[in-house]
């Protein structure tokens, strides 16, 4: 039978084994907790090599590829990719040489400035007639086209001779997604005057709205254009609307642009949109033929 002593020395031999192998356990723990981390090292190497080796996707502008050299600059302007203006609006099916215009006297309204409406009746429908939007932003060359809306022409240069539109702010300019435009033509500024009588419209439903573009802003009911238009400097969804009245020179596009970059004070937001521009814009004076 064994003694004390040799059940003590039995136990301790019982333990020394079983510190033994916690120890050998704990040290192949280590040992594969250190293979593990440098086989995840080698992996991410070796991803990191693959994907510096693949071709560049990102889109972002900031890392963008240079273009060739012999390839003409990219464009990069946000507001409008293409900066060419568009073509000019042609009517599908032309006017006859004169159409009959009849202007509406707006009693409820009267003219924000003293004016003598255009004459009635037969106005000419064929013919471009040049003008020039003197402005504190820079000058605006417009070509006014009596083929596409002779009845709104006739109107803008009666207006413009009488010094309608000098000393008149822009009063509205919008710069989202779907609507590009600088509104002016209100000599209060306010966007709600006008010349005291409306302009019958001249749309067709072919039209649609194009950087470059000149167009009469109205209430929304028919027939009720008046002396404000929109200048049209980038992309522009609208329905057909809105008579097309005129074009806008390249140079007179580019400070446009200028006026845009600048952007709006949003005080017009939500509804209709946009706000006052941040650089302000003032029709000093519109020069057109005297007669």
């Amino acid at each position: 039978m064994p003694t004390n002593e040799q059940r003590r020395e039995a136990a301790k031999r019982k333990l020394d084994r079983q510190l033994a192998r916690r120890a050998q356990r704990t040290k192949a723990r280590r040992r594969n907790a250190v293979v593990a981390g440098m086989i995840t090292v080698v992996l991410v190497i070796g991803i990191v090599a693959l994907i510096k080796l693949l071709p560049s996707h990102d889109h972002n502008v900031n890392t963008a590829a240079k273009p060739h050299p012999s390839a003409p600059p990219a464009k990069t302007d946000p507001l409008h990719p293409d900066a060419t203006p568009a073509a000019a609006p042609v009517r599908p099916k032309p006017l006859p040489a004169f159409v009959n215009c009849q202007y509406q006297g707006t009693p409820q309204q009267p003219a924000a400035k003293p004016v003598t409406p255009p004459a009635a009746g037969n106005t000419a429908a064929t013919g471009t007639v040049a003008a020039t939007m003197q402005t504190t932003a820079g000058p605006i060359a417009l070509t006014l086209d009596r083929a596409l809306a002779p009845c709104t022409v006739n109107s803008f240069l009666t207006l413009a001779r009488q010094g309608y539109y000098n000393n008149s702010p822009c009063h509205r300019l919008v710069t989202n997604a779907t609507l590009h435009v600088l509104q002016c033509g209100d000599p209060t500024g306010s966007g709600t005057g006008g010349p005291g009588y409306t302009i019958p419209d001249e749309f067709f439903p072919e039209l649609t709205y194009a950087r470059g573009y000149v167009a009469m802003a109205n209430t929304g009911q028919p027939n009720s254009g008046g002396s404000q238009f929109f200048l049209i400097y980038g992309q522009t969804e609208l329905p057909p609307q809105y008579t097309v009245f005129a074009t806008i020179a390249p140079a007179g596009l580019t400070v446009l642009d200028q006026v845009a970059k600048a952007g709006d004070d949003g005080s017009l937001e939500p509804s209709p949109g946009g706000g006052k521009p941040n650089q302000p814009v003032t029709i000093t004076a519109v020069e057109v033929p005297a007669t």
